[in-house]
C-alpha cells in the first residue's frame, strides 16, 4: 500500500463537502501539474491512504483520512471550456490530464502545517521541505502512522 498527501482548497472541495458527497467520494479534479499527474495515473492504487490536507487557507494542514476510491481516469474539466481547468491542447481521443476518486473515511483535528513542522518524526516530510508546491506528494508509512495512526 502506498499513502498520499492531497492538497484541497477548502473554498473548491473542503474535507466536509467530501464527507457530504455521496460514498463520501469526490473526484480530485483540477490537478494540472505532470508530476502531480503521474501520481495518479503510474502509482495510485484502490485503498491507498491519503492525508486530506487544506491549503491556501488561514489555517493549512491535514484535516481528514481517506483513500483513494479509483484508479485513474481522464478529467472531464480539461474539454470543458467553461471550467476553471479547461486545457485546450487536452483531446479527448489524447486526455493530457487524469484524476482519480478519494473517499474521506474520518475527519481529524486541524493538523496544522506549524505543528507538522513542530514534530521532530515529520521533519523529512515533503510537504514540510522548502519550496516543495506539489498538489499530491507520496507519504512514508512511518509519516503516515504517525498522523493516521495505523
Amino acid at each position: 500500500m502506498n499513502y498520499w498527501l492531497m492538497k484541497s482548497e477548502p473554498g473548491e472541495c473542503s474535507v466536509d463537502d467530501a464527507l457530504a458527497a455521496p460514498k463520501s467520494t469526490v473526484p480530485w479534479v483540477g490537478v494540472r501539474n505532470y508530476q502531480a499527474r503521474n501520481f495518479m495515473r503510474d502509482q495510485m492504487r484502490v485503498g491507498d491512504g491519503v492525508l486530506f490536507y487544506h491549503s491556501s487557507c488561514a489555517e493549512p494542514g491535514v484535516v481528514g483520512v481517506a483513500r483513494v476510491a479509483s484508479t485513474a481516469y481522464p478529467d472531464p474539466t480539461q474539454f470543458d471550456r467553461k471550467s476553471p481547468y479547461y486545457d485546450p491542447g487536452a483531446k479527448p481521443e489524447e486526455p493530457r490530464w487524469q484524476l482519480v476518486d478519494v473517499q474521506v473515511l474520518r475527519k481529524i483535528p486541524n493538523l496544522t502545517l506549524t505543528e507538522l513542522r513542530a514534530r521532530p518524526e515529520l521533519a523529512e516530510m515533503l510537504v514540510l521541505k522548502k519550496g516543495n508546491r506539489l498538489s499530491i506528494t507520496p507519504v512514508e508509512a512511518k509519516h503516515w502512522k504517525a498522523i493516521a495512526g495505523k
